[in-house]
């Protein structure tokens, strides 16, 4: 089996949504005082590479327990708009042309603020959008899941963030955040199955998760 990675890493203060609690990931235990190591974790469920549950924005939606592992594993169709400008608006014509049959698949989108993740105005506040419009088409169009590789796939502003999460997440599509494009992905993901298996969180609105591309070869 091969395996590409797409998560990005967690460390001790690593940018995140600014209206989460910051990253606190102290070592509480370590060498050679304790004769062993041990780390805490202080962090939003929704930290990192995540999914999101229907319940992150539904009152009594579904729970990220609820779906089948299954659920998070399928064939990828990667929407390339790297190089888009900061705030930009995805809009159902940018998925309209798409050779692609998209029904049951999972939609990647690549705009590039995967790779600038730092504690910048234009990363926490003016990345690129993924419109109630185009969720909506996507929805129709049967996809399973929806990823992109920033903290939130439709930016902080309301009514826009909010509108976008319930058009998707109220259809059952789940949503992976936080992806890492690395160089070679473009080569790997032909033929290749995308994965995001959350923890066993019981009740909970979203996981981290480890998301990957693996082929059987």
């Amino acid at each position: 089996m091969k395996i590409f990675d797409l998560s990005q890493p967690l460390f001790d203060q690593a940018p995140n949504c600014p209206v989460h609690p910051p990253v606190s990931l102290p070592v509480v235990a370590d060498h050679p005082a304790d004769g062993w190591r041990m780390e805490e974790f202080h962090m939003a469920s929704h930290t990192g590479t995540h999914l999101d549950a229907p319940l992150h924005k539904l009152a009594g939606g579904a729970s990220i327990d609820s779906f089948p592992l299954e659920s998070f594993v399928g064939e990828p169709v990667v929407f390339d708009f790297h190089g888009v400008a900061a705030d930009h608006p995805l809009q159902p014509e940018d998925f309209q042309n798409s050779p692609h049959d998209l029904k049951g698949k999972i939609i990647l989108l690549r705009t590039g603020w995967g790779d600038k993740r730092e504690k910048s105005d234009e990363w926490l506040f003016h990345p690129p959008i993924l419109t109630p419009a185009a969720a909506q088409f996507l929805v129709d169009a049967g996809i399973k899941g929806v990823g992109i590789d920033h903290f939130s796939i439709s930016g902080g502003k309301d009514p826009d963030n909010s509108r976008t999460h319930e058009i998707l997440l109220g259809a059952g599509v789940w949503i992976v955040e936080e992806l890492k494009f690395r160089s070679g992905w473009q080569e790997f993901v032909n033929g290749a199955t995308f994965q995001a298996l959350p923890l066993l969180l019981p009740g909970f609105s979203g996981s981290p998760c480890r998301a990957i591309l693996f082929k059987n070869a």
